[in-house]
């Protein structure tokens, strides 16, 4: 497994589309799918691993930090 981190930006895609996703820092995770579905991931805790195929993490309405991308 390999991974960056990641900065969520509304335009800029991810480097590679994620496995996973790491929450560093507690908060909300707005997400879209490899699929284009947009999520949003409420109270995300510090530690936590979003298991999703994620390509852009939003800025708007994210507030967790220190995000990194699994691939």
């Amino acid at each position: 497994m390999d991974g960056f981190a990641s900065t969520p930006d509304n335009t800029m895609e991810l480097a590679e589309i994620t496995r996973a996703i790491f929450v560093g820092t507690a908060g909300d995770v707005a997400i879209v799918l490899a699929s284009n579905t947009e999520l949003l991931f409420k109270n995300v805790g510090a530690g936590s691993i979003l298991p999703i195929r994620a390509h852009f993490i939003k800025a708007t309405g994210t507030s967790a930090g220190n995000l990194l991308g699994l691939v």
